[in-house]
């Protein structure tokens, strides 16, 4: 009996279908800026990546599919600014101002995807926005093995680390949401974006030479 196996694909023709999956992505999040994600249907974003709607099907079993990569790819931006400050010595020593420049640089950087997170992590598709809020959980974890490292809370207990975790994503999600709203080219409200995000940190950092779990 032959066996007939499935033609592999070649690197040109495995080029070009990554090119059109990323500009599936890329349609999905132009159009969720002006209308949400849950708003916006597949031939809608079939048209904006300029291919037929079948072709949509090669890439994605459905749109809430489609959202949930958005998620991931949108998280996976967080991630690599975490793993990069902590290779970087001058971060951990001087991690306050560091974050906060980080902070803007990033957001400013992949405006697209913060703003994805911003706008679909309360209401919109029900699927998105629980996975939104899952990701956001994974990232106090993989924030409080950093901060774990920091004077005066190296012999916290796990659940406090993770608490004053917390405390910085609400802050870090608040400040990025300031940045996504702010118009390009203005550099004096950029500074004071930071300033504000430094000045709430030191805030939180204040407490944690007093603090006590009991109290």
């Amino acid at each position: 009996m032959t066996v007939i196996s499935e033609p592999v694909p070649t690197p040109m023709r495995q080029a070009q279908k990554e090119r059109t999956r990323e500009a599936i992505l890329a349609a999905a999040l132009r159009l969720s800026q002006e209308q949400g994600f849950a708003q916006i249907s597949l031939r809608q974003v079939a048209r904006e990546a300029g291919i037929v709607p079948t072709a949509f099907y090669r890439h994605f079993a459905d749109m809430e599919q489609l959202g949930l990569t958005l998620v991931e790819h949108s998280f996976a931006t967080l991630r690599k600014m975490i793993r990069d400050s902590q290779r970087d010595p001058q971060v951990f020593t001087n991690i306050i101002d560091a974050s906060a420049d980080i902070l803007v640089g990033v957001v400013k950087e992949h405006k697209a995807h913060f703003g994805f997170i911003a706008r679909e992590r309360f209401g919109g598709q029900v699927s998105v926005s629980k996975a939104i809020r899952h990701e956001l959980d994974l990232f106090v974890s993989e924030l409080a093995v950093v901060l774990a490292r920091l004077p005066n809370i190296e012999n916290w207990s796990s659940e406090d680390v993770q608490m004053v975790s917390r405390l910085f994503v609400r802050n870090m999600v608040s400040n990025a949401e300031e940045v996504i709203e702010m118009p390009d080219n203005r550099p004096d409200l950029e500074e004071e974006i930071k300033e504000g995000a430094r000045r709430q940190m030191r805030l939180i950092v204040l407490g944690f030479r007093d603090w006590n779990s009991d109290s």
